[in-house]
């Protein structure tokens, strides 16, 4: 499990990329480089990286659900997903 310390600093930076994205796209469009450069840096999405809503794991990530694939199989066993069900044949 991430450290909260992770988590909070990647939930900041969702709020930050959400905060300037009209700013940016602007900016862009007109072509203005030098404005985009004050931006802050944690401002650009590419700097956002994907993390498991519930443990903070930045590998192993299933964008349909949110979750890492450790987290996926733990409440798929558990009938928290609706819809899923362990594969038999």
């Amino acid at each position: 499990m991430a450290k909260l310390s992770v988590k909070v600093r990647e939930l900041k930076r969702q709020r930050l990329v959400s905060k300037y994205a009209a700013k940016r796209a602007i900016l862009k469009a007109k072509g203005d480089y030098e404005a985009l450069d004050k931006l802050p840096k944690n401002a650009s999405p590419v700097r956002l990286h994907n993390r498991c809503k519930a443990t903070g794991r930045p590998k192993g990530y299933m964008r349909k659900f949110g979750i890492s694939r450790v987290t996926f199989r733990e409440w798929a066993s558990a009938g928290k997903i609706p819809g899923i069900t362990k594969a038999s044949w």
